[in-house]
C-alpha cells in the first residue's frame, strides 16, 4: 500500500531523488524544504517549520555539506543539527518511515569528524520512527552545482572504475532508486542499514 505524502529535504542528491518519485508517482503530495532556509536559532523560523512538517507519511532527509566547505562548526551544524531537527519536526508532524541519506564508514565512535557526525546522528534518530532506513553510498558520481575540484578528480577516477570496484563509488542514481524502491517494501526491522553494495545491487 503507498503512502498518499511524503516530507523531503533537500540537497544536491535529492534532485536525482525527486525525479525518481515523481517518474513512479507514487505519492499524493510532495513537500519540499531547503537546507538554506532551516535556521532555528529563530524562533518565528522554528514555527514555520514546523507547519511545513506536518502531515506526512514518509520522510526523506539528504541534507549534508563538507568540512571544507562549511568550517568543521558549520558542517556539525548541517549534518547533525539540522538532520537531527528535520527528524524531531518529521516525528512531531505524524512521520512514521524516515529515510536518511548517511555515508559508507559512518561511526560514531570515529576519529573522523565526517564519519563521527554521520554516525552520532544515526544513532540519535533511531529511536523516533516506527521504521528509519539509512543508506551509506560511498563517494556519489553526481554533477553538483558548485564547484570541488578535488572531488570532481575523485569522481572521474572512481567512475572510470566503477565496474571494477563497485564498493567505491555509486551514481546518485542508483541512490535514489534504492531508496525509493525501499520505501514500496514492507520494512522487516524498526531501523535498517543499506550499504553501498546493497544500494548499488537494488
Amino acid at each position: 500500500m503507498f503512502k498518499d505524502s511524503f516530507l523531503y529535504t533537500c540537497a544536491n542528491s535529492g534532485k536525482a531523488l525527486l525525479k525518481e518519485i515523481v517518474e513512479r508517482n507514487i505519492f499524493s503530495s510532495i513537500t519540499l524544504i531547503g537546507r538554506r532556509q532551516l535556521t532555528f536559532e529563530d524562533k518565528a523560523y522554528e514555527n514555520l517549520y514546523t507547519e511545513a512538517f506536518q502531515g506526512h507519511d514518509v520522510g526523506y532527509c539528504c541534507l549534508g555539506t563538507t568540512k571544507a566547505k562549511a568550517g568543521a562548526e558549520g558542517f556539525v551544524r548541517v549534518d547533525h543539527d539540522y538532520v537531527l531537527k528535520s527528524a524531531e519536526l518529521a516525528k512531531a508532524g505524524g512521520c512514521s518511515h524516515f529515510h536518511l541519506e548517511s555515508s559508507k564508514g559512518a561511526d560514531k565512535t570515529s576519529s573522523f569528524l565526517y564519519l563521527k557526525t554521520k554516525g552520532q546522528v544515526e544513532a540519535e534518530i533511531e529511536d523516533l520512527f516506527e521504521r528509519f532506513s539509512i543508506y551509506r553510498p560511498a563517494v556519489l558520481l553526481v554533477d553538483r552545482e558548485e564547484s570541488r575540484p578535488a572531488e570532481w578528480v575523485a569522481q572521474k577516477f572512481l567512475g572510470a572504475f566503477s565496474s571494477v570496484f563497485p564498493t567505491m563509488s555509486i551514481p546518485i542514481t542508483a541512490v535514489a532508486r534504492a531508496m525509493v524502491v525501499n520505501t514500496l517494501k514492507d520494512g522487516e526491522e524498526k531501523v535498517e542499514i543499506l550499504e553501498n553494495k546493497i544500494l548499488a545491487t537494488t
